[in-house]
């Protein structure tokens, strides 16, 4: 049995691709997308068929409102080739405006209803600001359920939970790049390998908490760099994970032992904690790779988002 084979036994595998064959190819559970993904896959020839009928769907509407019937058409093909959920992600620009995020949310998930697609098969991707939770808290009284991404900071993943999220992205990768780059040439790579890269200790720490407190938010590792950064995240609830690394992973044949288990989370000595908008974004400032990193995923899928307006709007031409 392959390492791929082995992760699925204690977790959900989700895709991280906009690549429909991929997806098929791994046999993962969910697909998550983000503007980068989407804007990849929407520039490839193959694809030109769901840009121009995203297009032509709100001619001569206003151009957000096409992105996002363009975000859907892709989300609904997803859904073809994986049994669970599909990501969509709010416009990252709207990541500070708590009623413009929910007004979006609810116009995605009317796209996919009007579909025929139930809401228990989408998850509103939102970046997780202090006014992105306060987002997804209200959605998910509506039963609109949401993944918080752009997750750095264990404020962030303790107020998510405390909202009833019903699912947060934390970084492995981008965590694990702020800290080596901030090192330099005093790196050393071996000694932050596995349960030591700071990235994976920041989503094994938040994992236990919600363990530990019953919290039902579901904790799903993203960003990764190398295998060794999943290995040592093995029984997490959920990894997105990129093409080239399931592919690497079914390829490797030893064997793949548990590394997160609830039982274990339970017995750890912790204490809760609990956050209002002051003492978040206190914590949240105080943390400068959390703080660094989240403005950065902000403003580079804002720069995605804006350059897939712009592929629509030619397409609209």
């Amino acid at each position: 049995m392959n390492q791929l084979q082995q992760l699925k036994q204690f977790t959900t595998v989700v895709a991280d691709t906009g690549d429909f064959d991929r997806i098929a190819q791994y046999g993962c559970q969910d697909a998550t997308t983000n503007p980068s993904l989407i804007l990849k896959a929407a520039r490839q020839p193959v694809h030109g068929g769901l840009l121009r009928k995203a297009a032509a769907a709100h001619r001569p509407g206003p151009v957000d409102a096409s992105v996002d019937a363009l975000l859907v058409r892709f989300g609904i093909e997803l859904l073809k080739v994986v049994p669970g959920r599909v990501s969509t992600e709010v416009d990252a620009r709207l990541s500070f405006d708590v009623a413009a995020s929910v007004a979006r949310a609810r116009r995605i998930m009317t796209l996919y209803e009007d579909a025929g697609i139930p809401r228990d098969r989408v998850l509103i991707k939102l970046a997780a600001t202090w006014e992105g939770i306060q987002a997804a808290r209200m959605l998910e009284h509506e039963g609109i359920h949401c993944n918080l991404t752009l997750v750095f900071a264990f404020c962030q993943a303790v107020t998510c939970g405390d909202a009833n999220v019903t699912l947060i992205s934390p970084f492995v990768g981008r965590i694990y790049d702020w800290y080596k780059h901030r090192a330099g040439a005093d790196w050393n790579e071996a000694a932050y390998r596995g349960p030591h890269d700071p990235g994976v200790k920041s989503v094994a720490a938040i994992y236990t908490y919600f363990k530990r407190f019953g919290v039902q938010t579901l904790v799903m590792g993203a960003s990764f760099r190398n295998v060794g950064q999943i290995h040592a995240l093995a029984g997490c609830d959920l990894l997105t994970i990129s093409p080239e690394l399931l592919e690497e992973l079914q390829s490797i044949e030893q064997p793949l032992p548990r590394a997160l288990d609830p039982d274990r989370a339970m017995q750890s000595d912790i204490h809760a904690v609990t956050f209002n908008e002051s003492s978040f974004r206190y914590a949240l400032n105080d943390d400068s790779m959390a703080h660094e990193k989240l403005a950065e995923g902000i403003r580079n899928f804002a720069v995605d988002a804006l350059a897939l307006e712009q592929l629509v709007a030619e397409g609209c031409a």
